[in-house]
């Protein structure tokens, strides 16, 4: 597979384009308070230019989506869905040691809220199809390219609404990749892991209400909504879940078990206690790589907000919390289980905002294709499946039968925390990362 058409103008585009993407504030706040139609505009300029018909697509004015088509070769073909998002999280400047929307190229290093999350992925592609453009490539497949609005918070004006209102724009399409996976790990050995995404739990974020009888704050109150609310709370922070191995987890296990040269024990023991044990075992014995797989062996809900009362002396006879949970593929019954229990009687709860978990073959060609892209740019590199802890768009276009992998690929130097700059202070990629990002992107897209 010749690569001669990612050239010095390709890997320039790279950089130049998420450096002027972040420029373009998207800045998304939640509850509708977002505008991305800037970057949108830039996105759809860029893909015009090298020969494609985008298409803008709003729910509500300013929440701009971008979807593209590239024609393959193989018209009877499956289609290939790759997806990012142009929305990034807030950035308070008084923080960062750069203006957080200046876009600054400085040592090599391209600096700003987006960086990483993930407007050089947007770039990454943008760059790919118009070097393909350019020196008359064409994949086997038709391509489509959705540059979503809203992802960092509910994707009801993103891809929640281009599943819903546009699906026709996907048809075809079978697989998709998008974020957040590709990336190197550096567990500290000198080796160099590549976790590509094949699962992500599910969201579940939470509103809990605790009633009571109102009344003066000098008086004693059985009945007072904030106590009742704080207990519910502190039950709900201080649970240990149970451990629960998906296919994902486990294959991520069994992978950096075998390369720390480390026995894989028994994962399929019933007794929850023990098995809590066994993995507890095996997580220190993998190292620093066990922060691949520990966020995810697990449900989990950790109590976020909390509102209650007016005025001081007097007890309010409601309290509200917030909680953000996550769920594990096929445990969504245990979920919604344990959250009764630890509410208890006094405390309702009900869903803010409930998305599926997910999870994709990692034994099929899809990941082999990844896996040797991503080794064929670096022949040190250790790849291994594993299951995000949060979620993306990918959830969205599930509904669509389309699987989903986390690849946008990276290759950090070591000591650069790439999990840190995702919503971080001083958020920032290396160009040669970005470099890196888009030669193999573009080997893993024309072998897909």
């Amino acid at each position: 597979m010749a690569e001669q058409h990612i050239d010095g103008t390709a890997l320039e585009e790279a950089v130049r384009f998420t450096a002027d993407l972040i420029r373009l504030d998207t800045t998304n706040r939640g509850g509708g308070d977002g505008g991305e139609r800037p970057a949108a505009e830039y996105v759809a300029a860029r893909l015009a230019e090298a020969g494609l018909s985008p298409r803008l697509l709003e729910k509500a004015p300013g929440r701009t989506n971008v979807v593209a088509r590239v024609a393959g070769s193989d018209p009877g073909a499956d289609a290939l869905l790759v997806h990012g998002h142009l929305d990034v999280v807030p950035a308070d400047a008084s923080e960062w040691s750069v203006p957080p929307f200046a876009g600054e190229v400085r040592d090599g290093v391209v600096w700003g809220r987006g960086a990483v999350d993930m407007k050089d992925a947007d770039a990454m592609v943008l760059a790919v199809v118009r070097a393909w453009a350019r020196a008359g490539v064409r994949p086997r497949r038709d391509i489509v390219l959705a540059f979503t609005a809203d992802e960092e918070d509910t994707a009801d004006y993103g891809s929640g609404y281009l599943v819903s209102e546009h699906r026709d724009l996907f048809d075809g399409c079978t697989e998709a990749i998008g974020e957040s996976g590709a990336y190197t790990f550096h567990p500290g050995d000198g080796r160099r892991i590549y976790p590509v995404a094949a699962g992500e739990r599910g969201t579940a974020w939470l509103s809990l209400t605790a009633t009571g009888r109102a009344g003066h704050g000098s008086r004693v109150n059985r009945e007072n909504a904030v106590t009742r609310l704080a207990a519910a709370v502190q039950r709900i922070g201080e649970h240990t879940w149970p451990p629960r191995l998906t296919a994902t987890v486990r294959a991520a296990l069994t992978e950096l078990a075998a390369l720390h040269g480390v026995p894989l024990p028994d994962l399929d023991q019933q007794d929850t206690a023990a098995l809590a044990r066994t993995l507890d075992d095996l997580v220190a014995a993998i190292g620093p790589a066990a922060a691949l797989v520990t966020p995810t062996l697990r449900n989990s809900a950790n109590p976020t907000m909390l509102s209650a009362g007016y005025k001081v002396n007097v007890i309010p006879g409601s309290a509200t919390a917030h909680v953000d949970g996550r769920v594990l593929p096929g445990w969504d019954d245990e979920f919604t289980a344990t959250m009764d229990a630890l509410t208890g009687p006094d405390v309702s709860w009900s869903y803010l905002h409930h998305e599926i978990p997910l999870e994709a073959p990692v034994d099929g060609p899809t990941f082999a294709v990844l896996a040797e892209a991503l080794r064929h740019f670096d022949p040190g590199a250790h790849v291994i499946p594993y299951c995000m802890s949060g979620g993306t768009d990918a959830k969205q276009f599930s509904r669509l039968g389309i699987k989903g992998y986390g690849f946008m690929p990276l290759r950090m130097p070591e000591g650069f925390d790439y999990q840190a700059m995702f919503h971080g202070v001083d958020e920032r990629v290396p160009v040669d990362a970005l470099h890196f990002g888009t030669r193999v992107l573009d080997r893993a897209l024309r072998a897909l």
